[in-house]
């Protein structure tokens, strides 16, 4: 494991230890988390977003022309 020093203000520092004691935790270990996260953000978007796609290709709710606010709702859409 690498060692990574970072300057933060006092007061963010101090506040984040009480937070991790409060959930049993330390500071290093939600830094950790928070990296592990952040450096694979971006696969697990594009993962989820092609899922999603997949998932609406595979749907065989169709409507001819696209959705309308009408065809969605089953009611007129009244302009005032």
């Amino acid at each position: 494991m690498t060692n990574l020093t970072i300057a933060l203000d006092e007061t963010v520092i101090r506040q984040a230890r009480i937070r991790a004691i409060q959930e049993g935790t330390s500071v290093s270990a939600k830094v950790r988390e928070f990296l592990a996260e952040y450096a694979q953000g971006q696969s697990r978007q594009q993962a989820a977003g092609e899922a999603f796609l997949a998932a609406a290709r595979a749907s065989n709710s169709r409507l001819e022309g696209g959705w309308n606010r009408e065809a969605l709702y089953d009611r007129p859409y009244r302009q005032e």
